[in-house]
């Protein structure tokens, strides 16, 4: 039979592996939830960005700009 000190050693180690994985589970929860935010926060982004690009004249081409055209008409 073990002794009772290798018991003890046993159950400390025990309640040691016990809270260990306790806190582990409250990250993997938080983490968890933050990745579902991101998500949520990308999902919004994403749509805006496409209404975004429906406001922009000519489909959002970049193309190239004549800075002429552009000036104000005093000059």
């Amino acid at each position: 039979m073990p002794k009772s000190d290798e018991l003890d050693r046993v159950q400390q180690r025990l309640e040691s592996l016990e809270i260990k994985a306790s806190f582990t589970e409250d990250l993997l929860d938080q983490l968890n939830m933050t990745i579902y935010q991101q998500q949520q926060l990308i999902e919004r982004l994403v749509t805006e960005v496409k209404q975004l690009k429906q406001q922009v004249p000519d489909g959002g081409s970049g193309g190239t700009r004549n800075l002429r055209d552009e000036l104000p008409p005093h000059y």
